[in-house]
Parts: structure tokens; C-alpha cells; sequence
């Protein structure tokens, strides 16, 4: 586990990394003896904090760790900590990032949600169990896997093309999921093409072929579409697609689903 503390506050920590790399420290925190006094105090001594304030910083920074480990927190942050005229250490503001998988341990933060402060198309994609953020980009990206996610976006980004969200419909997607994916990213006025990037590992090729077809049936798709499959029942899958009577666009590889996606996106 580690700690990140710098005497640059009231700024980003991406900032302070990239311009004043020296000026930004890392802690290993055994999870087992967690923040001792003593580890907590040679903390605030690195980033500037005077030897007479040193013990209370060394509290607060303890406190911030223990509120790490009890609520399941992803990322827990005080910036700014302030050195007050009088020596005293006050966490000014501070922001937590909580595991949702543990969500179900801690009510009393799920109570403190609020949806006014969230984007509408991300609560929604909760409800089907969809992971969606939204990009500036036009076109739009669905894909089984996070880190298929991400490639499929940067390969998009290398062909010239500009991804419109982040979509993982995850290893259980039915036609329902596939379905309300294509809404979202139909939500999206500048929305160009779409790109379907598959990998049927549990996911099977075929059913999620089906999904496909149905959905764009369902949604009345407009735009472009170019699929990618491969793994489980993958030629049972492109054949789905292929007597689907859809304008389906089918790619062999991610790099070949990239050029023909940003092309039909008219980048190209």
C-alpha cells in the first residue's frame, strides 16, 4: 500500500509529477503494522512540516489512513493539509474514492449518495450492470473486458479516430445488456459509427452476435457499424451477422476493426 504526500497542495498530484517530479513522495505502508506514529512523522517532515507540528500532522495522517482501510476506500485525500500562522495542521477539504464491491459493508456511505451530482447516462448503465463513461470522441466503442476496453480506444485514438465512450458490457452479456449499450451510446448526438470489439472467452461469439442483431433491430441503428468477434464460436457468430440482412461491417483484427471504423466514421 502506498502513500503519496508532497508540499505541493492545492493541486493536482498528475501536475506535481510531471513538473517537480522531486518534490512529490511515495511511502510503502505495511498493511499488516498499518501507519505507525513514527513512519506518519517522517512523513510530514519530508514535505516541510515544522518539527513542532510535526505530531499532529502525524495524527491527522494516521486518521487518514485508518478511514482508508475501514471504509474500503480505493483513494483517500487531503488536499490541501495547511500549516496555520498558530502551528496547527487542519485538513482543509479531502476526497474519497470507495470500493464499490464493498459497498454492501457500508450503508451509511450508500445512504450519503447523490445521483444529482453523478452523470445520467452512467447511472444508468449501473442498472444493467454496464460499465460506461462518456468521451468527447465520435465513435463508440462496445467491448467485453476492461482492458480490451482500453486497447480497443487507443488503437481507435491510433487509426485517427476519436472514441465516444468507454463501454464493458462485461463476460455476462444477453440481449437486454447488449441492447440498452446501444441506447447509450445512441444518447450521443455527435455519435458517427460504432465500433463492436469481442473477444469470446465466457462470453461466447455466437450469443453475443444474436444480442447484436436483435439490438440494432431494436434501436433502429443508424450509423455504421463494424464488429469484430474472436474465440468461442466465432465463425458460428460471423455467421449470425452475416445473414443478419444488417450493413454490418465485419473486421478480422482490432487493427482492421479500427481503420474500418474511423473510415465509416468519415475521418478517413
Amino acid at each position: 500500500m502506498a502513500l503519496l504526500a508532497s508540499s505541493e497542495g492545492g493541486m493536482e498530484i498528475e501536475e506535481v509529477a510531471t513538473h517537480t517530479p522531486e518534490k512529490l513522495h511515495t511511502f510503502w505502508i505495511d498493511p499488516i503494522t498499518g501507519l505507525d506514529a513514527t513512519q506518519a512523522g517522517q512523513i510530514a517532515a519530508r514535505i516541510g512540516i515544522p518539527a513542532s507540528s510535526v505530531n499532529d500532522a502525524a495524527t491527522i495522517l494516521q486518521g487518514l489512513y485508518r478511514a482508508f482501510v475501514e471504509t474500503d476506500a480505493l483513494l483517500a485525500e487531503i488536499n490541501p493539509l495547511v500549516l496555520t500562522t498558530d502551528g496547527r495542521i487542519l485538513a482543509l477539504d479531502a476526497k474519497f474514492d470507495f470500493d464499490s464491491n464493498a459497498q454492501y459493508r457500508h450503508p451509511e456511505i450508500v445512504a450519503l449518495r447523490d445521483l444529482d451530482e453523478e452523470d445520467p447516462d452512467e447511472i444508468e448503465a449501473a442498472k444493467f450492470d454496464l460499465s460506461y463513461i462518456a468521451l468527447q470522441g465520435d465513435i463508440g466503442c462496445m467491448v467485453n473486458g476492461a482492458g480490451l476496453a482500453m486497447a480497443t480506444m487507443d488503437i481507435i485514438k491510433l487509426y485517427g479516430g476519436h472514441p465516444a465512450n468507454f463501454l464493458d458490457v462485461g463476460g455476462g452479456a444477453n440481449q437486454e445488456k447488449v441492447t440498452e449499450a446501444f441506447k447509450l451510446m445512441l444518447r450521443n448526438s455527435k455519435l458517427k459509427a460504432i465500433l463492436v470489439n469481442i473477444f469470446g472467452g465466457i462470453m461466447k461469439c455466437d450469443v453475443i452476435a444474436a444480442g447484436v442483431v436483435a439490438a440494432a433491430r431494436e434501436v433502429h441503428l443508424a450509423v455504421p457499424l463494424v464488429v469484430r468477434l474472436e474465440g468461442t464460436n466465432v465463425d458460428i457468430g460471423k455467421k449470425i451477422l452475416a445473414q443478419s440482412g444488417l450493413p454490418v461491417i465485419s473486421a478480422n483484427d482490432m487493427a482492421d476493426a479500427a481503420e474500418k471504423v474511423v473510415t465509416a466514421a468519415g475521418r478517413s
